[in-house]
């Protein structure tokens, strides 16, 4: 059954939508792009049919044969429904993995897709760490304790973690887990983007310390497979600018490390 994609996300920002985006130009699989009906299909009052949607990324899902479409949100539902539809799902040249155990590699993806995207969201939350309903500029205090924390243990830790999954891979391939990329490490790819544009201080002291060579590698690594690098070229990559990823120079001092 033949299916066609339309992701719908807010225009100008790469946000949560990014890391679907990101899906559909590594595995060259075309796919619509928009933000037309986007508010009246999520929401309390949103007509995406059921389940309900609470906010965007929503992936819209239309089969063959099908007279209504089927949509779905949530980032990490969206990836893992994606993931093995479009070989990012760590199975990739696995010929010898039995079903159950390409079910625990795939479900292994979702874990390290998740935990990454909790990285995210710890991000974004250091410009609002009291109400995402607030102005920055209302939380500026809490903010700058949320941001120091987040630049002296969180961020090392999580990328510690990053780092020793891909050390320990057996496959040896620079990557998470498996011999190719999955949606994880074009997650980790985005996410390793964001925190150069919001914490560039922070992001030279982390490179130069040598602790995370395995995540700045894996992030060359990502840049260079043929439909990312398509995609970089192309200049349709949105900017770094207001949405997860946001650089105010009070939270990234030159003594963040």
């Amino acid at each position: 059954m033949t299916a066609s994609y339309t992701l719908l996300y807010h225009a100008g920002i790469p946000g949560r939508g990014e890391y679907v985006r990101l899906a559909f130009e590594a595995a060259q699989v075309a796919f619509t792009d928009t933000n037309k009906d986007l508010y009246t299909l999520t929401g309390v009052n949103g007509n995406a049919g059921h389940p309900a949607h609470l906010a965007c990324p929503l992936l819209k899902i239309e089969l063959d044969g099908d007279a209504k479409p089927f949509y779905l949100s949530q980032t990490p539902a969206i990836l893992a429904y994606l993931a093995p539809r479009l070989g990012l799902d760590g199975t990739k040249d696995d010929a010898d993995l039995g079903s159950e155990h390409a079910d625990i590699r795939r479900a292994h993806v979702s874990q390290l897709t998740a935990t990454i995207l909790d990285l995210s969201n710890e991000i974004h939350d250091t410009h609002h760490p009291i109400s995402v309903g607030a102005y920055y500029e209302d939380q500026k205090e809490a903010a700058a304790r949320r941001a120091e924390d987040l630049r002296k243990n969180r961020i090392p830790k999580f990328f510690r973690i990053f780092d020793r999954s891909i050390a320990q891979n057996p496959a040896q391939s620079g990557f998470l887990i498996g011999k190719h990329a999955t949606v994880a490490d074009l997650v980790l790819f985005q996410v390793v983007d964001g925190i150069a544009f919001a914490f560039p201080n922070l992001t030279k002291s982390l490179r130069e310390s040598g602790d995370y060579k395995g995540v700045y590698a894996l992030r060359d690594q990502v840049a260079a497979l043929p439909g990312i690098k398509a995609y970089l070229d192309s200049g349709r990559r949105a900017s770094f600018s207001n949405g997860i990823f946001r650089h105010y120079p009070e939270l990234d001092p030159e003594t963040s490390a």
